[in-house]
């Protein structure tokens, strides 16, 4: 079958960077589905995206869908015949296939007779398919919020200027959300060819960055990015901060990456390295440089354009980021007039949420459950309460105000200026942690509980009002705070039960709180948060919901007993053991009143006997086992019963 390259480019004004790779691969998916729904083969797909593109190239792809022999069954013959002569059932089913009922043929089946027309569909074109295939397509981004632009009722994310169909060299002829499909190509805006004509999809990307000075390929962009920014910082010698989120940023702000390196003050480097960096990295898309993990003078950012002139645009960025450094540095001198302490004041003035009361009031709740989970994680619990009472004072900082995300961090350095317990100050800034998923957890005993008081009280005050999150909608972040409690216990190995903090939080919220089923529906909750805890860890999900049918609030001893089940299943004789069970819990389910205190005297079968004496010999083992949390040893010991219990249930 001829087979040839598809190209569809749709040329925009300057997309979302944080979205440009979802639209792109949304588009690619998209395209690929309806496709294949089609029926129409191709070998491949590749996606293209830039801050005014997104493209596709289908390779090898069939000039026609296949014809194809579509059966349609209709009614039984009994139906649609009677004495004979066709009935009204029989005669409407054919006029609905443009046939007349003698055309059809009677197929037998195990039921009988049916009516049954096969037709021969010749396959379209895929020249003429393609345009409502793209614009399904392209209806089916997920765009959170669309836009119009001039007169025109046409939405998208973006205003659109070009559309090209190209299959081959043959250009595809349609109309997608008002723009005719056309050869021309937009190239960069301020570099090359602005536009230029395109004859074959094979030409592209090569003749876009030919003519047009763009590299469409994105992860070729992103290469070329992260390339030379490693190599430039071992130049100055150090290593760049190069989060991945930043690098995907900036190669979707850019068509033509130009790699430049400045410089800044060396007496900004007396200011907490977390604020230089975060205006350097969120405001002005640069990527500072380190040295033995201290920050460098220099940072290097990428341009959109090569320029005659580098020295000028280096100098003008240079200037651009020296206000924010200042201000920086004016707020972290300032800031260090007033100690942490001193800021508690001002958080009665802040309201954490209206009914819970200020910011001040949830510190109080925080810092005595920290005190309370102290005592049983062996924490210390004076250090622990004292930064649960300072935990929000860095909020009404000058720096906090200014830079929001330093919140904590900033809580940190204050701690240290005003002479803080090392450990008081780090909890500062580990209260947060983890702060998404996969991020590191606190790291000493008086950050975790603070972490796990701060979760707590969020998470109970805000169900003790009622305000519960409902489908995607968390604004309060509860299941990410139920997802770090779940990561704190477990990957610390805190044994602790959660229930006994939930109640001191009920109790100190006091009043404030409305729901009357807090305690019940904040243990149900988290505990729900497992199932996506261990879903990541690929453990099977029988095994987390048979555990947490338990009534059990230890979250560590609820880990054990998951593995331990994990383990259990490993067994031959797992099968046979939780077949029984499951038989026994079927006949027990049927009786209306059940006495679980077993009568000897009641025992007949030698089989019964047997069964009885096994569970005899290991019942004291299997209790001590359990008591000091060896599960997987204890039902281990259950496979000894496979054997004697096959025989009961035989008889």
């Amino acid at each position: 079958m001829n087979t040839k390259t598809l190209l569809i480019e749709l040329g925009t004004e300057e997309l979302p960077p944080k979205a440009l790779r979802k639209l792109a691969v949304a588009f690619k998916d998209n395209m690929e589905a309806n496709l294949k729904n089609a029926d129409i083969a191709f070998s491949s797909i590749k996606w293209f995206a830039t801050p005014r593109r997104l493209a596709l190239k289908i390779f090898d792809l069939n000039a026609k869908q296949p014809d194809k022999i579509v059966e349609k069954k209709g009614p039984s013959v009994a139906v649609a015949f009677k004495d004979g002569v066709p009935t009204q059932v029989g005669l409407a089913w054919a006029k609905s296939n443009n046939i007349s009922i003698e055309q059809a043929e009677k197929v037998a089946t195990p039921k009988g007779e049916w009516l049954v027309y096969k037709s021969q569909v010749i396959g379209g074109n895929t020249t003429d398919l393609i345009p409502d295939m793209v614009a399904s397509a392209l209806a089916n981004l997920p765009i959170p919020k669309l836009m119009h632009w001039g007169s025109s009722k046409i939405l998208f994310v973006r205003p659109v200027h070009t559309l090209t169909m190209l299959f081959g060299d043959e250009l595809i002829n349609g109309t997608i959300l008002g723009l005719e499909s056309k050869r021309t190509i937009l190239g960069h805006r301020f570099m090359g060819e602005s536009s230029f004509e395109i004859n074959s999809a094979d030409e592209y990307p090569e003749i876009l960055r030919t003519k047009g000075s763009v590299i469409a390929d994105y992860e070729e962009r992103k290469q070329i990015i992260t390339d030379a920014i490693t190599a430039e910082a071992q130049k100055i010698g150090g290593v760049a901060d190069m989060d991945d989120d930043l690098i995907e940023e900036v190669t979707s702000l850019v068509e033509y990456p130009v790699l430049l390196t400045a410089k800044f003050e060396e007496k900004f480097l007396k200011v907490p390295a977390e604020a230089l960096v975060h205006t350097m990295k969120s405001d002005q898309k640069y990527f500072p440089v380190y040295k033995d993990g201290k920050l460098l003078p220099n940072f290097i950012f990428i341009s959109n354009i090569k320029s005659n002139n580098p020295e000028m645009v280096i100098s003008g960025n240079e200037r651009v980021v020296r206000p924010r450094l200042s201000d920086a540095e004016f707020f972290f001198n300032t800031d260090k007039k007033q100690t942490l302490e001193s800021r508690f004041e001002s958080l009665k003035n802040i309201l954490f949420q209206k009914q819970l009361g200020t910011l001040a009031d949830k510190s109080i709740i925080v810092s005595e459950i920290a005190a309370e989970i102290a005592k049983d994680i062996n924490a210390n619990v004076e250090y622990s309460k004292r930064a649960g009472l300072l935990s929000k004072c860095d909020l009404m900082t000058n720096m906090v105000m200014e830079f929001t995300d330093t919140q904590g961090i900033m809580g940190m350095h204050y701690a240290r200026i005003d002479g803080e317990p090392e450990e008081i100050a780090i909890a500062m800034d580990e209260q947060y942690k983890p702060r998404f998923s996969g991020d590191n957890l606190p790291t000493s005993l008086v950050s975790c509980a603070l972490s796990l008081a701060e979760k707590i009280t969020t998470i109970v005050g805000i169900f003790g009002i009622n305000m519960i999150p409902k489908g995607d909608k968390d604004p309060f972040g509860l299941r990410r705070a139920s997802i770090g409690i779940i990561r704190i216990a477990i990957e610390k190995q805190l044994s602790f039960n959660i229930n006994k903090y939930i109640e001191k939080a009920i109790a100190l919220y006091g009043e404030k709180l409305t729901n009357k089923n807090t305690q019940k529906d904040v243990i149900e909750y988290i505990k729900a948060r497992f199932k996506a805890y261990y879903q990541d860890l690929n453990v099977s999900l029988d095994s987390v919901q048979a555990v947490l049918a338990n009534d059990t609030n230890d979250i560590l001893d609820i880990d054990t007993r998951i593995k331990a089940v994990e383990e259990f299943k490993k067994l031959e004789e797992a099968t046979a053991l939780a077949a029984a069970n499951k038989r026994v819990k079927n006949i027990l389910s049927k009786q209306e009143k059940v006495d679980f205190s077993f009568n000897e005297s009641l025992i007949q079968q030698d089989e019964e006997k047997n069964l009885w004496n096994a569970v005899k010999n290991i019942e004291n083992e299997i209790n001590s086992l359990t008591q000091n949390g060896e599960y997987t040893s204890a039902l281990a010991k259950l496979a000894v019963l496979k054997s004697p219990l096959d025989l009961s249930l035989k008889k």
